[in-house]
């Protein structure tokens, strides 16, 4: 009898000790992620940037285990920079041309360098539109000689750009009338006859041109392949593109443009399996961008996302579009 209930008390410590390990694996098994911040900034509240932001922090919160994002409106492309650079953002929205100045320390980063951005995908082009209006006569940049022409605001993005364009074709500054106009100015000075062309930087149609068309006939600038080649291979953030047909009021045919890209920066603090992460999520959930904002979301694909690429590519990001 006293052997049967040692037996038995042999069984049940037994038991009891299986028991144990079998549930310290389950509570193994459930312990949640550790928490990622991933700050995101974006631009300003009625811009492309901000609901763009917004819905790539829902993608991350549902997608990458631990992540814990969220976006802020910012001073869009040059303030972003400056947040990577501080810290401040795991994240940012930046054309790809400011992160190449920023990169290099060239244009409105001049001595101001900043040496550890990484660039995670280019997302969508912000096409140069260059616009007149018919009766000006203006039928290639090559015509812009003693002309009045916008060309951005002082220190600009879309500065940099139309110097650029212009360069291309051998047209420099002091061989026309330069007026450093924002948009809202430059179509304004469009619309009144104060300007004979202007440079705008923005995904089409922007709203500032199609206001000057409801009212006059407007012509959009091309660039030709061969200046838009000689542009590409001295600025290679630069990709070709076509505005199409009817994009504004009686255009009647697709004009040849080029185009800066938007893209998601970060800095090297982000490892290579976040990076590899984020960027999984981002292209897995398309459909989520797009409803963000349909023109913007629909150019996103994983085949264009290195497409322009300006700056040093995140590793994880990398293997991730080698993937097949």
């Amino acid at each position: 009898m006293k052997k049967l209930l040692v037996g038995a008390l042999g069984l049940m410590v037994a038991a009891s000790l299986v028991a144990g390990c079998g549930g310290g694996d389950k509570k193994a098994e459930k312990k949640p992620a550790a928490q990622k911040f991933i700050n995101i900034a974006t631009g300003g509240t009625a811009g492309t940037y901000f609901p763009l932001g917004g819905a790539l922090a829902d993608i991350l919160n549902k997608n990458v285990p631990g992540a814990n994002a969220s976006a802020q409106s910012t001073g869009a492309s040059v303030a972003n920079v400056n947040l990577l650079k501080q810290g401040k953002v795991e994240i940012a929205f930046i054309q790809n041309d400011i992160a190449f100045y920023a990169a290099n320390g060239t244009e409105m980063f001049k001595d101001k360098k900043v040496e550890n951005l990484q660039g995670l995908a280019t997302i969508y082009p912000e096409t140069v539109q260059i616009v007149t209006l018919k009766k000006n006569g203006i039928k290639s940049v090559a015509d812009f000689k003693g002309k009045r022409i916008a060309v951005g605001a002082a220190g600009s993005g879309t500065e940099a750009n139309a110097r650029q364009i212009m360069e291309a074709y051998g047209i420099k500054y002091s061989d026309c009338k330069v007026q450093y106009l924002s948009f809202g100015e430059a179509a304004s000075a469009l619309k009144d006859g104060n300007v004979d062309a202007g440079f705008v930087t923005a995904g089409y149609p922007t709203s500032a041109i199609q206001d000057i068309a409801t009212q006059h006939e407007v012509v959009l600038v091309p660039v030709e392949a061969d200046k838009a080649d000689a542009l590409i291979k001295k600025y290679p953030f630069y990709t070709k593109l076509n505005i199409p047909a009817n994009t504004y009021n009686k255009q009647a045919a697709d004009v040849p443009a080029v185009a800066v890209k938007c893209m998601l920066a970060v800095t090297d603090k982000m490892d290579a399996d976040t990076g590899y992460a984020v960027v999984k999520a981002l292209y897995g959930n398309l459909d989520r961008m797009k409803a963000a904002h349909k023109v913007a979301g629909s150019a996103m694909s994983k085949a264009s996302a290195k497409d322009g690429m300006s700056i040093k590519l995140n590793a994880g990001a990398e293997k991730f579009f080698n993937e097949k």
